[in-house]
């Protein structure tokens, strides 16, 4: 089962976030180009690439959590006991499921007060709902793996999987 879902999220959101970062590739190799062989840019880039920048950011969370790659502070783990230290990554992951489907639920409030508002970018016109939808979306699919790893531990040769005890 793992590894099915471990699949799904590198073909759905993995490929979306490396969809867009090879696009912020190519916008700013084109911009670039043009500014400075033809003395005109891609009207809207910057707009394109916050846009772009957001769908690489929140669609590497997913599999960032998955893979276990978050920054750790692990300086006290060679004092915390073997025995104790299944309970305290079960107790960072609810941590983590809590406060990434909390800013979900605030990021989803936002996307409907854009939706309602009508807000758009300033120059391409691009309606900001949409892309607060899809952050919202993608902080829920985080929430889900730590809360799913707060229930199932990976097997061992899972990426992400630490042995209890292990020093890293």
């Amino acid at each position: 089962m793992l590894k099915t879902l471990e699949k799904l999220l590198r073909w759905s959101t993995g490929l979306m976030a490396a969809m867009a970062l090879f696009a912020i590739m190519w916008l700013t190799l084109v911009d670039v180009i043009g500014r400075k062989f033809l003395n005109n840019s891609i009207p809207g880039s910057l707009e394109m690439t916050e846009v772009l920048m957001v769908i690489v950011i929140f669609g590497a969370l997913p599999l960032v959590s998955w893979r276990s790659e978050h920054v750790v502070f692990d300086s006290l783990d060679p004092f915390v006991p073997v025995w104790l230290k299944g309970l305290q990554t079960s107790i960072v992951h609810l941590i983590c499921a809590g406060v990434f489907g909390f800013l979900a639920r605030l990021i989803l409030m936002r996307a409907d007060r854009f939706a309602e508002y009508g807000d758009i970018t300033v120059y391409l016109q691009l309606p900001l709902a949409p892309v607060a939808w899809v952050m919202a979306v993608l902080l829920a699919i985080t929430a889900a793996v730590h809360l799913l790893f707060v229930f199932v531990r990976p097997p061992p040769g899972h990426v992400g999987a630490q042995e209890p005890g292990a020093v890293t």
